[in-house]
C-alpha cells in the first residue's frame, strides 16, 4: 500500500457520503441548493433573460441582413436605387450597437448576481458550519472544511465570474440559429443539422468522461488542501517527530495524483475541441456543395446561400465555445454537490427556537442526569445509566481513569452530545429545551487548550459577552488574578495575543479563559482538565483565580492533578461510566478506595 493510500484512508472515508460517483441525490441536492440561492434575485434574473433575448435578436439579425443586403439591396443599387442597400447597412448598425448595449446590460447584470449568489453561499456554508454538533466536526478534517470553502467555492466563481455568460449565449445561439436554419431553407437546414447527429454523440461522450475526470479533480485537489493544512497545523509534532520526509512522500503522492486527474480532463479537452471544428468544417463543405448547386441551377437565392454559411459559422462557434468553458461548468457542479452535502447536514443537537422559561429569580445550577445512557457508535456505550444530582453551588470533580466517562458527561451537560436515552436538566428545564443563546448563557466550558482567537486581549476576554464594557472587562480580569500581567504586556489590554494566543504563555492563556468565563458569568461551569498542561507557578496562580471563578456557582471539574481536585466540595470517581466512589475529598481520602489510591500514587510522584 502506498503512502498516500495509508494517510487518506480516514479522510476518504469522512468524505463519501459527498464526494461518490455520480448520483441522483447529489444532483437534487445541487438544483435545490441553486434554486434557493437565485431566489431571492428573480426579478433581477428576468431583466437579464430580456436583455440577452433582446442581444440574441440583434446578433441574429446580421446574416439576415447580409442576404438581405446581396440579394435585394445590390440589384436595387444597379437600378439606381440605392435606399434599399443603406436601409439594410442601418439596420446591421443598429443590430450591432443593440447587441452591444444589450450584451454589456446581461455582463454587468450577471456578474452583480453571481457575486451576490457567492456572498450568500460562503455566508451560508460558514453559518452551517459553526451550527453542526461536535460530532460532525470530529469526523470532518479541518482541511476537508477548508477545501469547502476555498477550492469548491472557486470552482463556482470561476464559472460566474468568466463562464456564464458565454455558457448562456452560445446556448441561446445555437438554438436560434438551428430554427433559422429550417425556416431560412429547410432542405439545406436538414443538410447542416445532420451533424448535429455525431455533434450529440460526441457531446454525450465528453460529458461521460468528463464529469468522472472533474470529480476525480475536485477530490484530489481536496485531498491536497487537507494534507497541506493538516501538515501545517501540527508543524509543530511534524518537526519534533522528524516527520518531513514523509510528508513530502505523501504530499508527492496526492500531487501526482492531482496532475494526472488535471491532465486527463485537458485530454478530454483536446478530443472534444477539435472534433467540434472537424464536424464543424465537414458540414460547412456538404452545405456549400449542395448550396451552390441549387444557386446553379436556379433554386437559391445567392444571399440565402450566403446567409446560410454566415449562420452556420456561428452555428460551431458556440459549440466551441461551451466545450471550452465546461470544464469549469463541471468543476462548478462538482463543487456545488460537495456545498450542498454539507449544507444539507442535518445538526445531531438541534436547538429551540423559542426560549425556555426561565426559573423565578433566574437560573441557580441545579444539574441532574436522569437515566442518561449514551454511546459514540451503535453499541458500544460509555455511560450505561447515570443517575445524578449536582446541587446548585456545589463543585463537583470527576476522576477516573481514560476512558471511564468523565469528557463525556461534560460533553452531554454542555449539550455538544444529547443523550441516546435519559435526559440531562439544569434547575429542572432539559437541556434541549433550551435555545442556543439561553444554553451558552446557563453553561460554559474552559478546556485544557483554552484556544484564544486572533486580537487582542481585551476582545479574548469579551468573546463570551460581547456588550460588556471595558471596565467589565477590567474588574473580571482583576477578579482572577489576570490584570497584573495583562497590564505589562505592550499594549495592555489592547496586545494583540498572536495566532492561538502564542505571544501568551500557557498559564497566560488559561487565565484569558477565566476571566472570558468569569464575564460571561455562567450558572454552570464545566472545566475539562483546565490546568493539566501547566507548571507548578502557572498552576498555582490559576488556582487562586479558580477560587473566585468556582464562587457561588455550579462547577464540573475534570482533573488529573489532584491539586485541582482538593478545592472541590465533593468527588466522583467514575469505571466504565459509573460512579463507583462519591464523597468529599477528604471523606473519600479515608476510605481506602480509588480516589486514595490516586491520591497515594500522586503524592509519591511528587517527591
Amino acid at each position: 500500500m502506498s503512502a498516500v493510500e495509508q494517510w487518506r484512508g480516514v479522510a476518504s472515508e469522512q468524505d463519501e457520503e459527498i464526494s461518490g460517483h455520480v448520483s441522483a441525490l447529489l444532483q437534487r441536492r445541487s438544483r435545490r441548493l441553486l434554486g434557493s440561492l437565485v431566489r431571492p434575485h428573480r426579478r433581477r434574473v428576468w431583466w437579464l433573460v430580456l436583455a440577452v433575448l433582446l442581444q440574441n435578436a440583434a446578433a441574429m439579425s446580421g446574416p439576415w441582413l447580409v442576404g438581405m443586403g446581396i440579394d435585394r439591396g445590390i440589384p436595387a443599387l444597379r437600378s439606381g436605387r440605392g435606399s434599399p442597400l443603406f436601409l439594410v447597412v442601418a439596420a446591421l448598425v443598429a443590430a450591432a450597437v443593440t447587441e452591444g448595449v444589450a450584451y454589456r446590460a446581461f455582463v454587468v447584470g450577471t456578474g452583480r448576481v453571481g457575486q451576490d449568489v457567492l456572498l450568500d453561499l460562503r455566508e451560508r456554508v460558514f453559518a452551517h458550519l459553526q451550527r453542526l454538533s461536535l460530532a460532525f466536526h470530529e469526523r470532518y478534517t479541518s482541511g476537508r472544511v477548508i477545501s469547502r470553502l476555498t477550492s469548491d467555492l472557486d470552482a463556482i466563481t470561476e464559472l460566474l465570474n468568466e463562464g456564464v455568460d458565454t455558457l448562456v449565449t452560445s446556448a441561446l445561439s445555437i438554438i436560434s440559429i438551428s430554427v433559422i436554419l429550417m425556416v431560412l431553407d429547410w432542405p439545406l437546414g436538414l443538410v447542416s443539422l445532420a451533424a448535429l447527429i455525431p455533434l450529440l454523440l460526441l457531446s454525450r461522450w465528453f460529458q461521460v468522461r468528463s464529469t468522472a475526470a472533474y470529480r476525480r479533480t475536485r477530490e484530489a485537489v481536496a485531498l491536497l488542501v487537507i494534507h497541506f493544512t493538516e501538515s501545517l497545523g501540527g508543524i509543530r509534532a511534524v518537526q519534533a517527530f522528524r516527520r518531513e520526509p514523509r510528508n513530502d512522500e505523501i504530499f508527492a503522492e496526492v500531487n501526482n495524483q492531482y496532475r494526472q486527474a488535471t491532465l486527463r480532463a485537458f485530454q478530454l479537452i483536446t478530443i472534444y475541441w477539435p472534433g467540434i471544428h472537424a464536424i464543424g468544417n465537414v458540414a460547412t463543405a456538404a452545405v456549400l456543395l449542395y448550396g451552390g448547386l441549387r444557386v446553379v441551377g436556379g433554386s437559391m437565392r445567392l444571399g440565402v446561400l450566403v446567409a446560410f454559411l454566415l449562420y452556420l459559422r456561428r452555428f460551431f462557434e458556440p459549440m466551441a465555445e461551451i466545450s471550452e468553458f465546461y470544464d469549469s461548468f463541471q468543476g462548478a457542479a462538482a463543487g456545488l454537490e460537495k456545498l450542498s452535502g454539507v449544507l444539507e447536514e442535518e445538526p445531531s443537537v438541534p436547538m429551540f427556537s423559542r426560549p425556555a422559561p426561565e426559573p423565578e429569580g433566574g437560573w441557580r445550577g441545579e444539574v441532574r442526569f436522569d437515566g442518561v445512557r449514551f454511546g459514540y457508535r451503535p453499541g458500544v456505550e460509555v455511560l450505561p445509566e447515570l443517575d445524578l444530582t449536582v446541587p446548585a453551588g456545589q463543585t463537583v470533580a470527576l476522576l477516573g481513569r481514560t476512558g471511564a466517562g468523565k469528557t463525556t458527561i461534560a460533553r452531554l451537560l454542555a449539550r455538544f452530545y444529547d443523550p441516546d436515552e435519559g435526559r440531562v436538566t439544569v434547575d429542572g428545564t432539559s437541556l434541549p429545551e433550551l435555545t442556543e443563546q439561553q444554553l451558552r448563557r446557563v453553561v460554559a466550558m474552559v478546556t485544557q487548550e483554552n484556544f484564544l482567537f486572533s486580537g487582542t486581549v481585551a476582545e479574548n476576554i469579551v468573546f463570551g459577552r460581547p456588550d460588556a464594557t471595558r471596565a467589565e472587562i477590567e474588574a473580571a480580569a482583576g477578579a482572577i488574578g489576570a490584570d497584573v500581567f495583562i497590564r505589562a504586556l505592550p499594549d495592555g489590554y489592547d496586545t494583540d495575543v498572536g495566532k492561538r494566543g502564542s505571544r501568551l504563555s500557557a498559564g497566560q492563556r488559561q487565565l484569558v479563559a477565566f476571566a472570558r468565563a468569569f464575564l460571561a458569568d455562567p450558572a454552570v461551569l464545566i472545566l475539562d482538565e483546565a490546568t493539566s498542561s501547566l507548571d507548578v507557578p502557572s498552576e498555582r496562580a490559576v488556582q487562586r483565580a479558580l477560587r473566585t471563578v468556582l464562587a457561588d456557582r455550579t462547577a464540573v471539574i475534570i482533573a488529573h492533578r489532584l491539586s485541582t481536585v482538593e478545592i472541590a466540595d465533593r468527588v466522583l470517581v467514575l469505571d466504565d461510566g459509573r460512579v463507583i466512589e462519591d464523597g468529599t475529598p477528604s471523606d473519600l481520602l479515608g476510605s481506602g478506595g480509588e480516589y486514595a489510591d490516586l491520591h497515594r500514587a500522586w503524592r509519591d510522584s511528587l517527591v
